[in-house]
């Protein structure tokens, strides 16, 4: 239950949602002035996947899931999930691959991110609509089910897929999930952090 929401998830949400937006704004200023935005951006992405896994891990108990089992299957997903955008992010800034190879490792991990956001999501809805906006459940369902779209990146990554010009379409079309990464994470993340300092109880 959310009563049952740790102290630490608070702040915790709203750094990620503040990481989330630097990422894709030093994204978006590397596109215009180069490095060192795209180093920035690479490391912001892991750290965005391992705020996501402290996150998951943090909230575990608020969620009121089936079984506690399925709750410890979705918060292991998105620690491997975070894992796995370190992955990505180690090998850009190693040179150990290109930017489009890791970016596609790295989408795959914020994909297993986003299941574990799906599920959460949906296991508050009911106690977030009587305490919180009603929207904030369905903008983290709809955020994890884009990252999700991360998935079609497998395929590219056991390819070993490095060159934007020789993707297929379908893959490239796959780059929207960045959009659920960069975008509605954080907004869901700001937005639930938000929602929880003004409702939790005082004896948190």
């Amino acid at each position: 239950m959310l009563s049952d929401l740790d102290r630490s998830s608070i702040p915790l949400a709203r750094t990620l949602g503040v990481v989330g937006l630097l990422s894709w704004l030093s994204l978006i200023v590397f596109f215009i002035v180069g490095d060192p935005f795209g180093t920035l951006n690479d490391i912001g992405n892991g750290a965005l996947g391992l705020l996501s896994a402290a996150l998951a891990v943090t909230l575990r108990p608020a969620a009121i899931a089936p079984n506690p089992g399925i709750k410890v299957l979705a918060s292991s997903a998105a620690v491997l999930g975070a894992a796995i955008t370190v992955v990505g992010s180690v090998l850009i800034l190693w040179d150990i691959t290109g930017f489009y190879l890791a970016g596609l490792v790295s989408g795959m991990g914020f994909a297993l991110i986003g299941v574990w956001l799906v599920a959460f999501n949906h296991w508050i809805a009911d106690e977030v609509r009587q305490r919180c906006p009603r929207r904030l459940p369905m903008v983290g369902i709809v955020a994890g089910a884009i990252m999700a779209i991360g998935f079609i990146n497998i395929p590219g990554v056991v390819w070993g897929l490095d060159d934007m010009e020789k993707a297929p379409v379908w893959i490239l079309a796959g780059g929207i999930n960045w959009l659920g990464t960069y975008v509605l994470l954080p907004i869901w993340s700001i937005w639930f952090s938000r929602a929880m300092a003004r409702t939790r109880a005082p004896t948190f």
